[in-house]
């Protein structure tokens, strides 16, 4: 199988080497890296992530007006055919602003920025993201946001809980967030937000390996699917 994949790039975005070189250097294959204004996604694309930095109209809300660039409506109809999606830091954002994810992404507890390794607990170990971790592992990935406050009302976590949505929570409170959530999967389990780094931690350079295995799951699952 050729590995295809797309990094979607917005004003702002400054993350999104980081991620292309990592889905290069752990999957394999073509990465194409594509902007914003784009209408339309290259074809045949098994893998999309969005990266972390910033996003114009971030100072209306994080995402909200990123949501609406034109390619995101490609990303979206991908994500309804089943192609897998990864948004990661402001990429979260812009997902839930798109309706691919549930909640919101508020300002950090403190209204402080907050960047360094934090520790992570797999709460799901079974999605195509995770499947190379086992549940209840934890895993050290760096965070860098100001707004990673993951904020959903009591129903909608009660739900995204129950239905094992929930793909990684911080082992220790960080930003605030609800019932310290830092990563939520979709209902069809294709599309992952999560708040922390997984693209700076898949070299020992790095100071560790641990976000190497979410895109290796990503590979491996798709290959056997």
């Amino acid at each position: 199988m050729a590995f295809t994949s797309a990094v979607i790039t917005f004003p702002g975005s400054n993350c999104d080497r980081d991620m292309a070189v990592a889905v290069e250097q752990v999957c394999g294959g073509t990465v194409h890296r594509v902007w914003h204004g784009d209408a339309d996604l290259p074809d045949g694309l098994d893998f999309i992530a969005l990266p972390g930095g910033f996003s114009y109209g971030d100072y209306l809300r994080s995402g909200a007006m990123a949501a609406r660039s034109p390619v995101m409506q490609a990303v979206v109809r991908a994500a309804e055919r089943g192609v897998a999606v990864l948004g990661v830091c402001n990429g979260f954002q812009v997902l839930t602003e798109a309706g691919l994810l549930p909640g919101a992404l508020m300002r950090n507890a403190g209204i402080r920025f907050v960047c360094r390794d934090v520790k992570l607990t797999v709460e799901n170990a079974q999605s195509l993201f995770t499947a190379g971790y086992t549940a209840g592992q934890q895993i050290t990935i760096p965070v860098a946001h100001h707004d990673g406050n993951y904020f959903a009302d009591d129903q909608t976590l009660d739900r995204i809980e129950g239905e094992g949505r929930v793909a990684f929570r911080y082992a220790e409170p960080v930003n605030g967030s609800a019932r310290n959530i830092a990563g939520v999967l979709n209902e069809r389990g294709n599309v992952l937000g999560m708040m922390p780094h997984p693209e700076r931690m898949i070299e020992t350079a790095q100071g560790g390996t641990d976000g190497r295995a979410l895109f290796e799951s990503v590979v491996r699952g798709l290959v056997n699917a």
